[in-house]
């Protein structure tokens, strides 16, 4: 993430400029620093501007050792920095891709990926795959819980692959969003324009796969689309919360196929990767945070990358809104703000959100009056996990559906309970909507 805040960069610059006047003289400080302006900050780059060329050279040749290591110092982390003239800078912002095709891409590179123990397999893979697409790691599968990469290293992935050729046709969906696009493309009759678009892909990125299981039509699609794309020797990834293995509703053809790739899966990260995750992410927003407060986010926040990146967040707003100290007890602050304490309770709009995905519905169709089968099903599941996943009566429930009565509700709970003793299927989809609901929580 790019860091635009002035105050945040000088504070940094200006502790640069501390250890540098540790070595050098008043005079020399004044001569080759005077005029530089910290101009932005992207991940692991600084720029600086400096007025002239002249200064330019003599503090790329003379200083970049000492100003790097003291910003890899201060951060944690590898710092690069870039000395440009003011005009250089301009062009430099200029010459950034404004209509960029694959926006999701943006910032998620391997080189901003912490690597430890519960995702190095991942990781490795994820590269190998980069180097080589379309050989032996094909398709290459990464499953794992709500927050932890999958979709970093997917990105990364193809940032990499279009470094090298930035004529690939690389093409990234996530998995009800196909289903959305193949429902339209049906709609308005452009099925060849949609199989065009995905089958001719040099590189398939497929992100929440676990969406398209239960759709007959989608899944059918998606095998051609796949067969296509592996028969040319072109690469496919694809991220789910769960293993081909535990997707029941995935046809059999699918899972063989996914399952013979290569699986790679991530787990939580140790404290050390937390630690780690914690400075980096701060890093890359232009805030530093002491040990203690490094410490006490690795150790309070255990299972969810996106949460720890969340604080970092909160806490650079509470410094640059609240122009707050940043201590112990803004951190607890912070993730008190960002993480749900104790047992997670979906609320009724997520649930339903959840269950109108999985069908391919709208919201609206099913909180209505819309009888079709297959809504009026949707919403009877919905009823259902809000009574087993809230702590809502039977008449709170109704509200949420056009205010229809608990007497309504009671009867789509129970006919949902003895589908779910009658029909596997049934059993299978309030797993997989439930785990859908659950995987999304700290989104």
């Amino acid at each position: 993430m790019t860091v635009n805040n002035m105050n945040s960069l000088n504070d940094i610059w200006s502790a640069v400029l501390e250890v540098l006047g540790e070595s050098l003289t008043s005079t020399a400080m004044n001569t080759w620093f005077s005029g530089c302006v910290p101009a932005e900050m992207n991940g692991g780059d600084f720029f600086v501007t400096t007025p002239s060329e002249f200064k330019r050279d003599i503090i790329v040749n003379r200083f970049t050792g000492i100003i790097e290591s003291t910003l890899s110092d201060i951060f944690s982390c590898s710092m690069k920095l870039f000395v440009l003239t003011e005009e250089e800078y301009a062009d430099y912002k200029e010459s950034l891709p404004v209509n960029d095709p694959l926006p999701e891409m943006a910032g998620y590179t391997f080189d901003r990926f912490i690597v430890g123990n519960s995702n190095r397999f991942a990781h490795a893979a994820a590269v190998a795959v980069a180097n080589n697409p379309g050989s032996v790691n094909n398709p290459l599968f990464i499953y794992g819980n709500s927050g932890l990469g999958k979709t970093h290293l997917l990105l990364a992935i193809g940032q990499a692959i279009r470094e090298k050729n930035p004529d690939a046709n690389i093409v990234y969906i996530k998995g009800d969003d196909f289903t959305n696009q193949l429902i339209k493309a049906i709609r308005e009759g452009s099925g060849e324009e949609f199989r065009l678009k995905y089958r001719n892909a040099d590189l398939f990125l497929v992100d929440d796969i676990q969406f398209i299981a239960g759709k007959q039509s989608t899944q059918e699609e998606f095998f051609h689309t796949f067969n296509n794309i592996y028969e040319a020797n072109h690469q496919i990834v694809i991220t789910s919360d769960r293993p081909p293995i535990d997707m029941s509703l995935l046809e059999d053809r699918l899972r063989t196929r996914f399952e013979g790739g290569l699986l790679a899966d991530i787990q939580p990260p140790d404290l050390e990767t937390r630690m780690a995750i914690t400075r980096t992410k701060a890093a890359q927003l232009g805030l530093i945070l002491e040990d203690d407060a490094v410490n006490y986010i690795a150790e309070t926040i255990t299972s969810n990358v996106r949460q720890i990146e969340g604080v970092v967040k909160r806490l650079t707003a509470y410094r640059e809104i609240l122009d707050s100290v940043i201590d112990t007890a803004a951190v607890k602050r912070a993730i008190k703000d960002v993480i749900r304490i104790g047992t997670f309770i979906p609320s009724p709009q997520h649930i339903i959100r959840e269950t109108a995905r999985y069908y391919s519905l709208s919201e609206e169709d099913i909180r209505g009056q819309n009888r079709s089968k297959n809504t009026a099903m949707a919403r009877q599941i919905s009823m259902y996990l809000i009574r087993t996943l809230t702590n809502l009566s039977l008449k709170d429930i109704g509200v949420e559906y056009e205010g229809r009565n608990h007497t309504t509700v009671l009867a789509s709970i129970k006919k949902v309970e003895e589908l779910i003793q009658t029909d596997p299927k049934m059993s299978a989809t309030i797993r997989d909507i439930t785990s859908n609901i659950n995987s999304l929580s700290f989104v």
